[in-house]
């Protein structure tokens, strides 16, 4: 694909389909975030970092990464700024429940432990392929061309869940005795999130000094362990509010807030909308 076509954006990553294909020369930092639709991310050129739920991974070209709803993610600078990636973002109903073609189970693969897996050149080949094709049905959009990216997601999706299936961890991204602790921190703030977690309390459970473990969560996972721990109480929020007919103040009091206020007021700040806003629009 030629330079001046290397930045192409079709749609929201909350809706129902979203690519975002971008080359970048300059350092960038995407925010923690996580979302209501299923993400692959593919590494054109360069090296990133990847935190994605509970663990860190060092990223190259050629690969592919799986982040399921409501995973936590961030991507962060390597060694050096200049990358090209591409992003789809795509919901549950984008494919059709119920579709012939569709295979049972063919989106478990974004429940796996590993997320990450790393394409052979033969591999790499087929996937920019099917990538480019989408790009081209984004800027020429001849008739019918959304049924052609949801073919072409398809596509994506059966080769993807084939490669998925002989993935091995990486020997660059086995983890070193600080990742491991970090991570071993980020499960105890996810089983124990409603429960009151303060920086001294886990300075303790896992025997690092406060400043040291604030700095080293912060430097592996892009997160404060305080942002962290909010994002992951209203993320539990959302789901009880659209599967649940529980009151917002149980809600608030279920997830670990002290006070009605103090929920609202965080609830607001990472969604951009107040909790019952976001319940009307959600049931």
């Amino acid at each position: 694909m030629s330079t001046e076509n290397r930045t192409i954006t079709f749609g929201q990553e909350e809706e129902e389909f979203y690519y975002d294909r971008i080359y970048r020369t300059k350092p960038f930092e995407r925010n923690n975030h996580y979302h209501g639709t299923y993400e692959i991310y593919y590494l054109i050129s360069g090296e990133r970092n990847y935190f994605i739920k509970e663990k860190l991974y060092a990223i190259h070209a050629g690969d592919l990464i799986l982040i399921n709803k409501f995973d936590v993610h961030k991507t962060s600078g390597a060694n050096h700024p200049e990358h090209e990636r591409v992003v789809i973002n795509f919901s549950d109903s984008f494919l059709g429940k119920g579709h012939p073609l569709l295979p049972s189970g063919l989106l478990n693969m974004f429940d796996q432990d590993m997320p990450l897996i790393r394409l052979t050149s033969s591999e790499q080949a087929l996937v920019v392929h099917i990538l480019d094709k989408m790009a081209h049905e984004i800027q020429h959009r001849s008739a019918a061309y959304e049924h052609m990216l949801r073919v072409l997601l398809l596509e994506l999706l059966l080769i993807t869940n084939r490669l998925s299936r002989l993935t091995v961890l990486p020997e660059d991204n086995a983890v070193n005795p600080l990742h491991q602790k970090i991570t071993d921190v980020v499960k105890y703030i996810h089983l124990h999130y409603a429960d009151k977690i303060t920086l001294q309390q886990l300075s303790a459970t896992f025997y690092i000094s406060p400043f040291y473990l604030s700095r080293i969560f912060k430097e592996i996972t892009g997160f404060t362990i305080i942002n962290y721990l909010n994002l992951i109480r209203i993320r539990e929020a959302q789901r009880l509010l659209i599967e649940t007919e529980l009151k917002i103040i149980d809600i608030a009091v279920q997830i670990g807030f002290e006070s009605l206020t103090h929920f609202d007021r965080t609830f607001k700040k990472i969604m951009k909308m107040t909790a019952s806003k976001y319940r009307k629009l959600n049931t």
